[in-house]
């Protein structure tokens, strides 16, 4: 699914992506709990669109990598749409960007 067919409110999405920036984390705290959080910039051929990773996603995904977002939710933020998995998607490298080797990979 290209970024352009995306609409604000659409669930269930799947899409592959490349990660293009990634801004500052921040933490938070909520229920009792700390937390991590920053933004993401995606971009295909067809633009360019911000996911918002959370905890671990913040320190597992650098620019470079290409991911796959699993059952994700976009939605719209001061008119802008933005990506994020919501509570049933899933985030997973596909192929991690040229300096930015899987964990547990052996680099040659």
């Amino acid at each position: 699914m290209p970024i352009a067919d995306l609409k604000a409110g659409q669930g269930k999405v799947d899409i592959t992506l490349d990660i293009t920036e990634k801004g500052e984390a921040r933490t938070f705290s909520k229920f009792g709990k700390e937390g991590k959080v920053c933004n993401a910039t995606l971009k295909d051929g067809t633009g360019e669109i911000t996911l918002t990773l959370w905890n671990d996603d913040v320190e597992g995904i650098n620019i470079g990598d290409k991911i796959r977002l699993t059952n994700g939710w976009c939605s719209e933020y001061k008119g802008a749409k933005q990506l994020s998995t919501g509570k049933f998607g899933k985030i997973e490298i596909v192929e991690a960007g040229k300096n930015n080797p899987q964990p547990g990979a052996n680099p040659s």
